[in-house]
C-alpha cells in the first residue's frame, strides 16, 4: 500500500495503475554527456473512491516548472488549434473589449495572442519566467507566479476576475488540485464561464498511452472524476467536447452551480455513460493496462533490435517528455537510437535525459540519411510527416510505437 492520500479526496492509495520503473524528469534536458542527473520511481495510482490516477510525488512544482522547456508555440497544429478555439469563444460567449480573460499555464503567449488581436483584454500566469518573458515579449500580460488561492486572492483584490478562465493541459500538471479549483472558483465572475482542456484518461488507456504518464503529471483525469473535483468546490460541468489534441482530450465548460440560466448538455451524461461502460468506476478495469503496457515494450524492443543487427540507421523525430517516458521505460539509448531532432533551439544541443541521446536541428536528418524516422511525438504525426516528407528520397521510413507499432512509408 502507497504511504499517499488521494489528491482530490484524501483517502490512502491502495491500488497501483502502472509502475513505470525508474526515470528522471521527463522535461530535464541534460547539457553534457557527463552531467548527472536524478531518477525517481515512476508509479502512478488508481483511488478506489474517485478514480483519480495520480503519481507518487518526488519532486515540487517549484523544481519542475520555475524554468521550463516545453514551448506551445514551436507546434503549427496546436497554434491552428488554439486559433480555432478563440474564434469558437468570442462567438459562443460574446466576449469583447470589455470582456476579462485570464489562462492558467499560460505558456509562451500560444493562445492568448489571438485574443490580443482582437483586443479583448488578457492576462496569463505562468510560472515558468523563461517561458513567460516569451509571452510578455508578444505583447501579453503576464504574472510569473503558481496559480492557487493565494494568488487568486491577490488578483481579485486588484480588481481582477475572469469572463473566461481557461486552462490547456495544466489540471494534470497540479499536485494540490482543490486548492487550485478553489482559486479558480474565488477568480471567477458570477457569470465567469472556465474552459479546461486535459489527456482523456480512458483514451490513455484504450490506446495505450503510457509515454504520457511522467513525473511533471501528477494526476490522470477522466470526466467522472473531474466531475468530482468540481462539485465539491459548488461549480458544475455544463458541456464537455472530445478533442482529438494529445491522443484524445476532452474540453470541459464550467461555471457556478448556482447559476439557473446554464442548461447541462446532454453530451456530459453521455460521456459518464460511455466511461461507465468501458469500466471506469471498476478497478479491475486499471489492473489490465500493465499488460497492455508491457506487450507493446517486447515488440518495440524485438523490431528495433532487428533492424539495428540489419545495420539500419534509426534516429528519432521529436524530444517531446512523452518521448522521454517511453525511451526510459523500454530501456532505450544510443544502441538503438543515433540521436533525435527538435525544431525547439531550447532543446537542441543537449541531451534526452536518462538515455543521453543528443538532439540536434531537423537539417540534420538530410546529412545523415537515416533509414527509420522513430516520431515520438505521435499527437502531431501527420504534421512531422507533412515536414519530413524528404526522407522518401533515399527510402527512409516512419516508425510510430502508440497506440501499436507501425512502419509507415
Amino acid at each position: 500500500m502507497s504511504s499517499q492520500l488521494c489528491r482530490l479526496c484524501g483517502e490512502p492509495l491502495k491500488h497501483t495503475f502502472i509502475d513505470l520503473g525508474i526515470s528522471p524528469m521527463a522535461n530535464s534536458y541534460v547539457k553534457t554527456e557527463r552531467q548527472m542527473e536524478y531518477m525517481y520511481p515512476l508509479r502512478t495510482f488508481v483511488c478506489e473512491h474517485c478514480f483519480l490516477v495520480q503519481t507518487e510525488d518526488y519532486e515540487t512544482p517549484d523544481h519542475i516548472f520555475t524554468e521550463y522547456a516545453y514551448f506551445s508555440s514551436f507546434s503549427d497544429s496546436w497554434l491552428q488549434h488554439c486559433r480555432t478555439y478563440v474564434n469558437a469563444m468570442m462567438e459562443r460567449f460574446g466576449l469583447s473589449t470589455e470582456s476579462q480573460v485570464i489562462e492558467i499555464a499560460s505558456n509562451d503567449g500560444y493562445l492568448l495572442q489571438y485574443f490580443v488581436e482582437k483586443n479583448v483584454p488578457v492576462l496569463g500566469v505562468e510560472p515558468a519566467a523563461n517561458v513567460a518573458q516569451t509571452a510578455i515579449d508578444k505583447g501579453v500580460p503576464t504574472v510569473v507566479d503558481f496559480f492557487g488561492t493565494r494568488l487568486a486572492e491577490s488578483l481579485v483584490q486588484q480588481g481582477k476576475r475572469a469572463d473566461l478562465l481557461l486552462g490547456n493541459n495544466v489540471l494534470a500538471h497540479v499536485p494540490q488540485l482543490n486548492d487550485f479549483v478553489a482559486g479558480m472558483k474565488m477568480i471567477l465572475k458570477p457569470d465567469g464561464i472556465i474552459t479546461m482542456e486535459f489527456p482523456h484518461l480512458m483514451k490513455l488507456m484504450e490506446n495505450n498511452q503510457f509515454d504520457t504518464i511522467y513525473h511533471e503529471h501528477f494526476s490522470y483525469l477522466s470526466l467522472t472524476t473531474v466531475c468530482k473535483l468540481f462539485e465539491k468546490h459548488e461549480m458544475v460541468i455544463f458541456d464537455v467536447e472530445q478533442l482529438a489534441t494529445h491522443g484524445g482530450s476532452l474540453r470541459i465548460y464550467v461555471t457556478h452551480a448556482d447559476r439557473r440560466d446554464v442548461q447541462l448538455s446532454h453530451r456530459v451524461s453521455e460521456l459518464l455513460d460511455q466511461e461507465s461502460q468501458y469500466g471506469l468506476t471498476e478497478l479491475s478495469t486499471y489492473e489490465r493496462f500493465h499488460h497492455q503496457v508491457v506487450k507493446l515494450k517486447r515488440q518495440l524492443l524485438s523490431f528495433l533490435i532487428e533492424q539495428k543487427n540489419k545495420g539500419k540507421k534509426i534516429v528519432g523525430y521529436g524530444a517531446p517528455a512523452k518521448g522521454n517516458t517511453l525511451i526510459n521505460y523500454c530501456g532505450i539509448d544510443r544502441d538503438y537510437i543515433d540521436y533525435t531532432v527538435d525544431r525547439n533551439t531550447y532543446k537542441q544541443g543537449h541531451y534526452l535525459p536518462g538515455s543521453r541521446i543528443p538532439i540536434y536541428d531537423p537539417e540534420h536528418l538530410k546529412q545523415t540519411k537515416p533509414d527509420f524516422l522513430f516520431i515520438l511525438p505521435w499527437n502531431i504525426k501527420e504534421e512531422i510527416i507533412e515536414q519530413t516528407q524528404f526522407i522518401r528520397e533515399w527510402g527512409g521510413r516512419w516508425i510510430l510505437a502508440v497506440p501499436e507499432l507501425m512502419v509507415m512509408e
